[in-house]
């Protein structure tokens, strides 16, 4: 039987684009397969803030950020938190990493035309000591064009074999089996769905029109993972993060539904950390959505005062940014699956961005007017359009008025005003001076001290009840769901293992699939700007390893 190609790649977003472009450098002839229209290439990644891990990066450096690839095994060791026998090639794939964060990583991106924006990030700051989670210093840098443009070099790259004949893209294309003709796993058979002119993300035609085979001697898997399929996400919760949530956002469309896992797993490929996942604490209702459930991020600033949904602040060190799986972890345990937010008119305007590459026009499209604007008075344009529409915001001078408003949206009269009164007017009371006992108003001061932070993302401290600083806002939280931190276990080539730890012929794995690498790169918990840096990673090394292998 004739092959029809060298290699078949299966999932169009970064990952598989990563892939597919180092084949193409090989000279590998690839067919490229994704169940979405080719409107969707790029996956989850076009919708993504483009935040990426590096150590001892130029930006860091212009901002006196002392970093170094020792600080960054430390930090990565104590939040992945690895226990497990099966953590074997997870540890071996995140040394690697962090390798290529203080190595390679960015001078690679930047021969391929990506550019990073020159203020630094500071995601997980985690809270606790010193070889405990979080991370030490801001390396949270974000690309410039966002998550489109991360995609862009790797789909130029794509296109550019597809000219020359190495790339057959075939969308529309759902893979249901994976099975051998010989002793490798080599075919790969499916669904054709019908045509779609659905836009980017929304809901496409399930019907259809024909089925397909295809031959290669070697097979890439870059799917996915589970976060828009709310039943597989809620069989995988572990008893440590508490109950499941009742109600859940989406921060990926429907499509992103694990189904490609038990495909794998049929032909030989062994799960490992199925109970592994990083969700958001701070979702909230698109007002206006593109999938169902859709949900997004708030980014925020350390200022807002967290509540649970009974009024009574979160513990230390569960502050805004500073340990998402711990404050899901609290959370969970309260018997409710929302938190609030409360702040001020002063605090939403420097501190809040919201996630996502439609939700960042002015870095999307690459628009220094429109990035200098944001030092202008009034919240961001996005974020103004939430307070406008969005059904989580309540905005209102009086406290009182704030607090049956926020019972009334729950439906549920869950706030005490007295007590809510007492937590603010107790918290207010230290801003008056230099010394405090809240480890929030510390944690703010502390921000401001790093330039970055005082720049764009930290309102001087004040008084939550100054009425200068108002209104008042309230803003519902509720769980995003988002990515699979297991999956696929792999070797430092991307090979597939399969149960006896043995390579399953023929087959590869990169991106979330794989767990960003090993089936687990990131342990229990990740630091925020490596899940892209996963999917170029582990892509690449796919691409490289599979090339390799068909020569």
């Amino acid at each position: 039987m004739a092959y029809d190609a060298d290699v078949i790649v299966i999932g169009a977003g970064l990952a598989g684009l990563a892939a597919t472009a180092e084949l193409v450098d090989a000279g590998r002839k690839v067919i490229l397969l994704d169940q979405e229209p080719e409107q969707s290439l790029g996956g989850q990644a076009h919708w993504s803030f483009g935040g990426l891990f590096l150590v001892d990066s130029p930006e860091q450096r212009r901002l006196r950020i002392r970093d170094s690839r020792e600080l960054a095994w430390q930090d990565w060791l104590g939040t992945a938190g690895f226990d497990r026998p099966e953590d074997h090639w997870p540890r071996k794939w995140a040394e690697a990493y962090v390798d290529f964060a203080a190595g390679e990583k960015r001078a690679w991106l930047h021969r391929q035309g990506v550019r990073i924006f020159p203020v630094v990030g500071w995601a997980e700051r985690g809270g606790y000591d010193a070889t405990g989670h979080g991370n030490s210093v801001p390396r949270f840098h974000v690309t410039w064009g966002t998550g489109p443009g991360l995609v862009a070099p790797f789909e130029r790259r794509v296109r550019a074999g597809a000219a020359r004949g190495l790339v057959d893209l075939r969308f529309r294309h759902r893979v249901t089996a994976l099975s051998r003709s010989a002793g490798s796993v080599d075919t790969v058979s499916g669904e054709i769905l019908a045509p779609s002119d659905a836009e980017r993300g929304r809901p496409s035609s399930r019907e259809v029109t024909g089925a397909f085979e295809l031959r290669a001697q070697a097979v890439i898997v870059t799917s996915g993972g589970i976060g828009g399929n709310h039943d597989l996400v809620r069989a995988n919760w572990p008893e440590r993060l508490g109950k499941a949530p009742e109600r859940m956002l989406s921060g990926v469309p429907a499509h992103v539904d694990g189904k490609m896992l038990g495909i794998a797993e049929e032909a030989g490929g062994r799960i490992i950390n199925r109970d592994r996942m990083w969700h958001y604490t701070e979702g909230i209702g698109n007002w206006n959505p593109i999938w169902p459930r859709h949900g997004i991020r708030i980014l925020s600033g350390p200022s807002p005062l967290w509540l649970d949904a009974r009024g009574k602040r979160l513990p230390v060190p569960l502050f805004p940014g500073f340990d998402t799986l711990g404050t899901l972890e609290h959370i969970m345990r309260t018997g409710h699956d929302h938190t609030w937010f409360v702040l001020t008119q002063k605090i939403i305007e420097k501190e809040f961005t919201l996630s996502g590459s439609e939700q960042n026009p002015d870095l999307t499209g690459k628009s220094i007017r429109e990035v200098l604007a944001r030092a202008r008075s009034g919240a961001p344009g996005p974020v103004q359009a939430f307070m406008d529409h969005g059904a989580d915001f309540i905005v209102d001078r009086s406290l009182t008025s704030l607090v049956r408003r926020m019972n009334a949206l729950t439906e549920d009269e869950l706030i005490d005003e007295a007590a809510l009164r007492r937590e603010i007017v107790a918290r207010d009371r230290e801003m008056a001076n230099s010394f405090t006992k809240d480890l929030q108003v510390t944690a703010l001061r502390g921000a401001r001290k790093y330039l970055g932070d005082r720049l764009i993302r930290t309102a001087a401290p004040h008084r939550l009840l100054d009425p200068e600083a108002g209104p008042l806002i309230a803003v519902r939280l509720s769980i995003l769901t988002r990515k699979t931190l297991g999956g696929l276990e792999t070797d430092l080539s991307s090979r597939v293992l399969a149960e006896g730890g043995e390579p399953l012929p023929g087959v590869y794995a990169a991106g979330e699939v794989a767990g960003f690498g090993g089936g687990g790169v990131h342990g229990y918990r990740s630091l925020e700007g490596t899940f892209l840096g996963g999917c170029l990673f582990s892509g690449r090394t796919a691409g490289r390893a599979a090339a390799r292998a068909v020569a």
